[in-house]
This record gives C-alpha cells, sequence and structure tokens, in this order.
C-alpha cells in the first residue's frame, strides 16, 4: 500500500465534514471542503500504534509489536526499503562497513560478495525482511508533526492525510539531519564545502588537497579511500582519536549503550556511540592507516578562502573540505509535543518520553547506533503493550 493508493480511495465526491468514509480498508474521518470532487483531508484511525520510520530500529519495534498481537501502521518517507543505507556512497562496500546487525526474526544472508555496494545490499535485505515477517510499509509518507489530539490520541500529519493512534514509536534516525558545526571565515572558503552525507567515493578528489574533519567512522571511510588519490589530505579532530585494540565485545557493546543512555535519561542531548567506544582496527581504519593518512591535526581555529588556519599561525592550503561531522536526530516533527528539557534533550525512561508516555524514540540516542536497535525496538514494544494496558482506548471527540 503505497500514500497515492490510500489518497486515490479517498477522492470521493463531496461528503460534509466530519462524516464518515471507507478508504484503504481503514476507517476514516473524511475532511473536505464543502463542494465539488475535491482530494480529501483523512484522519485514518484504526491502528492503536503508529511506527514512524522503516530502517533498522523502526523494522524491529515492528516486529516486536507483532509479536505482542498489534497491527501497526508503519510509515516511512524514503520511496523504497533499506532506511538511510539506501544513501551510502557506492564505495562503501560491505568488506568496509564496520556492522549491519541481524533484524530480529529474519537473518541476514552472510554469503555476500564483499566488494557489493552497502546500498544495494541492505535495501535488499529489509525489502525482504518486510515481506517475510508480513510489514505492510506505506510509503512514501513524510511525516510532518506530532502532536496531541482527542481522545488520548497523537495526530500524525502527512501529506497523505493523518493518522490517530493510541501510541507512536518514532524511529526517523538522524539521517536526514547532517551536523555542520560553523568556524569563522567559512563564507570566505573558496573551495567546496560537503558534509558525508553527501559523499559518493573518491573519484572526484582526485588531484585535490583535502581537509577531512571528523573522528568517527565516516571520516575513517573518507580518508582510506581518498588518500593517494588526492593531492594531499589533512585529518583533523576535535579530541585526539582512540583506536581500541581489543575486540569489541558484547558486554562493551552494552556497556556503550548504557553511557549514551545516561545522558538522555538526563534529558541531556546524547552522544555519540563511538565517542564512548572509541575506534576498532576495521578494514578502513587499516587501510587508512597503511596509506599514512591518520596523522591527526587538532581542530583549526578559523577557514580563509584558500584553507585552514590554527590559533598557532599555521595554515594549511586547501581546496575542499568534507566535514565527517556527524549528524543530529530528526526531530522536528515532533516538536508540537514540546518535549525538550531545559538541558537540551529530551528526557526518556529507556525508550519511553517522560513528557509523552504514549511516544517511544528509537534511534535516538543509545539506540542510534545499530548497536542498539534491535533491543530498543523490543523495549519499545514492551512499552506500547504496558501503556496501552494501562490507558484503554477512549472514543475521539
Amino acid at each position: 500500500m503505497t500514500a497515492d493508493d490510500i489518497v486515490a480511495r479517498a477522492e470521493f465526491g463531496h461528503r460534509p465534514r466530519g462524516t464518515r468514509g471507507r478508504a484503504a480498508g481503514a476507517s476514516i474521518w473524511a475532511v473536505g471542503r464543502p463542494r465539488g470532487w475535491r482530494r480529501l483531508h483523512l484522519i485514518v484511525e484504526n491502528s492503536d500504534v503508529v511506527v514512524i520510520g522503516a530502517g533498522q530500529a523502526g523494522l524491529s519495534s515492528a516486529y516486536f509489536l507483532g509479536r505482542f498481537g498489534f497491527e501497526p501502521v508503519v510509515l516511512d518517507a524514503e520511496p523504497g526499503p533499506g532506511g538511510a543505507w539506501r544513501h551510502r556512497s557506492p564505495s562503501l562496500t560491505m568488506d568496509k562497513v564496520h556492522g549491519v546487525f541481524d533484524l530480529p526474526g529474519v537473518r541476514r544472508p552472510h554469503d555476500e560478495d564483499g566488494a557489493v555496494p552497502v546500498a544495494d545490499v541492505v535495501p535488499a535485505y529489509f525489502g525482504d525482511y518486510e515481506r517475510t515477517v508480513g510489514l505492510e510499509v506505506v510509503r512514501p509518507v513524510k511525516v510532518s508533526a506530532v502532536r496531541r489530539g482527542p481522545g488520548g490520541r497523537l495526530l500524525i500529519g502527512t501529506g497523505a492525510g493523518e493518522w490517530a493512534a493510541r501510541a507512536v514509536v518514532n524511529a526517523t534516525g538522524t539521517w536526514t539531519r547532517p551536523y555542520w558545526p560553523y568556524y569563522p571565515g567559512a563564507s570566505s572558503f573558496a573551495g567546496r564545502q560537503l558534509h558525508y552525507a553527501d559523499y559518493r567515493g573518491p573519484e572526484e578528489f582526485a588531484g585535490r588537497r583535502v581537509v577531512v574533519v571528523g573522528g568517527g567512522h565516516s571520516a575513517m571511510h573518507v580518508l582510506s579511500e581518498i588518500a593517494g588519490i588526492a593531492a594531499a589530505t589533512t585529518w583533523v579532530t576535535r579530541r585526539p582519536a582512540v583506536l581500541r585494540e581489543e575486540e569489541f565485545s558484547e558486554d562493551a557493546r552494552r556497556a556503550a549503550v548504557a553511557m549514551v543512555e545516561e545522558r538522555v535519561r538526563a534529558g541531556l542531548p546524547p552522544g555519540s556511540v563511538v565517542s564512548v567506544t572509541g575506534l576498532g582496527y576495521t578494514p578502513v581504519v587499516r587501510e587508512a592507516l597503511d596509506k599514512g593518512a591518520l596523522e591527526r591535526l587538532p581542530m583549526f581555529q578559523r577557514i580563509a578562502a584558500d584553507g585552514v588556519a590554527w590559533a598557532d599561525g599555521r595554515h594549511w592550503r586547501a581546496d575542499t573540505i568534507i566535514w565527517a561531522t556527524g549528524f543530529r536526530s530528526a526531530l522536528d516533527h515532533l516538536a508540537p509535543l514540546r518535549l525538550r528539557e531545559p538541558g537540551g534533550g529530551i528526557m526518556m525512561d529507556g525508550t519511553q518520553v517522560v513528557r509523552e508516555p504514549a511516544l517511544q524514540l528509537v534511534g535516538y540516542g543509545p539506540s542510534a547506533s545499530t548497536i542498539g536497535a534491535n533491543r530498543a525496538g523490543r523495549e519499545a514494544a514492551r512499552n506500547v503493550r504496558a501503556y496501552l494496558t494501562a490507558h484503554p482506548a477512549r472514543p475521539a471527540a
């Protein structure tokens, strides 16, 4: 079922405002204008739970909700399966990625060619998963706002109409909100600046002098590929990178997630998992080391027209800056709920939002990494079950 299916089936003749109709097999409120054949605004109200986003955290949540007897409506802004993985660089192949975790209930085939792009493998796996598990994802549907509605419901506004749900699991991730830090002189730079979200492989940087900013896996990926192709590279970070020698065990993963979770329990903006875990000796890290690309410099003070400069007078000539500086949670559509705490974050009790217990956030804070996404999906489903049991349905006004 697509968003167009829903809207197309709702193109009735005139119905008075507030009368009931039928669309896409759901009970709806058909809200239209008073005359003519016009596209109607829909409030679909036959689902107890709406999941927003069909990446790993969203699919995991939907799976466990199904195990608990719910039939969630899953809304996804992408035109097809795969979530953010659809947008990864073609040069990020399966033998370079630092981890693609299996979704619950259906293992991913692990016999694929390591040279195949992640952007091909993961969307194919997610699509197969949706079909195997029986998840009907409505796409492409972009959620514009979530607000409180009558009968204790949350109203989810989209370009395809408006859903009403007793509980919402938000799994919109971070990919659509790349973070660009500001440094003085940025507007004067005569070269090219891009974020890692727009990186598509090393070829376009041949012969160029490139500054790579950032201390995480994204920076490692870029440096491992452009070193030796670019005329010169330099790597800058705010803090020295920590390369971890030991194997990253399951206990270590849980400890890393727990440290990020402490911040969101306090209502602070979540830190990144990699800031806690450090960098392991993944294939891209080893390749960057072998090419001599990991000679780290501290963060520059300002950007000049022809490069970057430090407070001690050093200057490095550059014509390209790649900001591998991470992403922020894509939560603008939740603004009407006023969830932010004075500390700038959203106070959480596990995956449940303290200010709005009908809302679960997965893919936020500790579950923004693939390390915690499946665990968060299970927890969110349990919380939804507990919340709906404690708050029986009330008729909408």
